[in-house]
């Protein structure tokens, strides 16, 4: 418990923003502000980073597990160059599919080709559904800054 003299340390929280003319989110950062919630949020040294889907920049969702996989996996890299790091910084991932026994195949052949050792802890999940009708992954992860004072 502290004392009238002591304070409590403030968190501090930032929220990542995607600029609007950003090639890799194009006209999908209009589902931030329409949904309520930030791409990314830096706490306490680690980066926060939503669900992200393999909808292509101008809004089309592709047919196969391969590319929706790797245009998630890349908005996860574009959100982690935006605050100057890369993928070996990612600690922890959490990935949703749908018709996980028929996709995983496609998916761990596009996620090996992206995602480089050190591995980050990566749990796969099953569901019935997505946001979108056609969407068939969604990929969340957590990254830690090198300096955790951040």
């Amino acid at each position: 418990m502290l004392n009238k003299e002591e304070e409590a340390p403030q968190m501090t929280v930032h929220a990542v923003e995607i600029p609007e003319n950003n090639a890799v989110f194009g006209e999908t950062t209009s589902a931030f502000a329409s949904f309520g919630y930030s791409a990314a949020v830096r706490a306490h040294g680690l980066l926060f980073i939503a669900g992200t889907i393999g909808r292509r920049a101008d809004g089309t969702i592709p047919d196969t597990i391969e590319e929706q996989t790797e245009i998630a996996i890349r908005k996860i890299e574009e959100i982690l160059r935006l605050e100057n790091l890369d993928m070996s910084a990612l600690v922890d991932i959490t990935s949703y599919h749908v018709d996980i026994r028929q996709h995983l195949p496609g998916f761990i052949k596009a996620k090996q080709r992206l995602v480089e050792a050190p591995y980050p802890t990566w749990t796969i999940i099953g569901v019935s559904g997505l946001a979108s009708p056609g969407l068939l992954v969604e990929v969340r992860a957590t990254a830690a800054y090198p300096d955790a004072s951040r």
